[in-house]
């Protein structure tokens, strides 16, 4: 039976990629190697780390624009210690919409004044804050584009008089933005680039050096970049599937087609959702995520029978977050709408049968 991938992360990725990433595990480049016992540092595989570097930052736009793109470890949970690390020397100005931004918020008060310009912690992260000012006093600003837990988005990005920082773990190469207007960036691979055990840091290259506190090499943006992302020994496998799956986006159309692809998949099950009276979306309407969509049944009695139906369809990972509950569909940029329509078949089936 086909499975129907919506886990959240660790996540679904591209058959193609799979299986030419399954193929270097026996022989990387006809070297008679894995791709699991070549060095780091042999010329095929710094090619590799060189070309997924570049053709991040062709993606996002930001080739010649002052950035420099990193793969690193330790995932976004490292980086919301190195972001305040190398960025704060004073204060900084957070926007709170979740679990993950009120992580990067605690790692950050370790290093200076936290300023938290809006919250939606009171209602249970279910919705987007607007209409709030970004203090001219702060080192920088950060944000969470896309709230994998609660199902919210940020659709519009404010304009800071301070550079912007963003975690875009969860929604990073799924639609078009203006990435110049960001000055770092940084994502867990495992949610829409590849599997866990690298990260992507895109960060433009004038904002470092200006704490004057002394950074650990490990944790120093500026010595990761002298390096070419190879200061220690680097995730070599979850890099080279991440690269196949850049190549595989660009072959897409690059993240203008691949974002009409999502905006698809995400309006067929947000009108079943609306539709359908056994369902009821979590996040405020005009928030929802593309990326992950959060829903609960009207009737727990039908829980058993729903959650049936889904096994029996090759369903796989919609359970929601447990400090959340119900229902998550993620709908990253591999899923295909074949599996958001049996997804929507069920719920309407359940309807019927209901």
């Amino acid at each position: 039976m086909k499975k129907h991938n919506f886990s959240a992360g660790p996540c679904i990725l591209p058959q193609e990629v799979f299986k030419e990433a399954s193929q270097t595990v026996l022989d990387f480049n006809n070297s008679g190697l894995s791709i699991l016992e070549i060095s780091h540092r042999s010329k095929d595989f710094v090619a590799v780390m060189e070309d997924a570097r570049q053709l991040a930052l062709e993606l996002l736009g930001l080739e010649g624009k002052g950035y420099k793109a990193l793969f690193l470890q330790g995932g976004a949970s490292m980086e919301f210690l190195m972001v305040a690390y190398n960025l704060l020397e004073k204060k900084a100005a957070y926007l709170n919409t979740g679990t993950w931004a009120s992580k990067a918020i605690k790692e950050a008060k370790m290093f200076g004044e936290v300023n938290i310009v809006a919250s939606s912690e009171d209602k249970k992260f279910s919705y987007i804050p607007k209409g709030y000012m970004i203090p001219t006093d702060v080192d920088y600003f950060h944000c969470t584009s896309n709230n994998t837990i609660y199902g919210t988005q940020l659709k519009a990005f404010p304009t800071t008089p301070k550079p912007m920082v963003c975690d875009m773990s969860s929604d990073i190469f799924s639609r078009e933005l203006d990435f110049s207007k960001f000055d770092l960036i940084y994502a867990g691979a495992q949610k829409n680039m590849g599997p866990a055990g690298t990260t992507l840091v895109i960060v433009k290259e004038d904002l470092l050096g200006k704490v004057t506190r002394q950074i650990p090499s490990m944790l120093d943006y500026k010595v990761h970049i002298e390096k070419d992302s190879m200061f220690n020994t680097p995730a070599v496998y979850p890099v080279y599937v991440s690269f196949l799956t850049l190549k595989w986006l660009k072959a897409q159309g690059g993240i203008k087609a691949i974002e009409e692809k999502n905006e698809k998949k995400a309006a067929l099950l947000y009108s079943e959702i609306d539709i359908n009276p056994l369902f009821k979306g979590y996040t405020a309407t005009e928030d929802r995520s593309i990326m992950n969509a959060t829903f609960n049944l009207t009737k727990e009695s039908l829980k058993g029978e729903f959650e049936n139906m889904l096994k029996e369809a090759g369903i796989n990972g919609l359970n929601g977050h447990r400090s959340v509950g119900g229902y998550r569909a993620s709908m990253y940029n591999a899923l295909p709408l074949e599996s958001v329509q049996v997804l929507v078949d069920v719920m309407s089936d359940l309807e019927r049968k209901a």
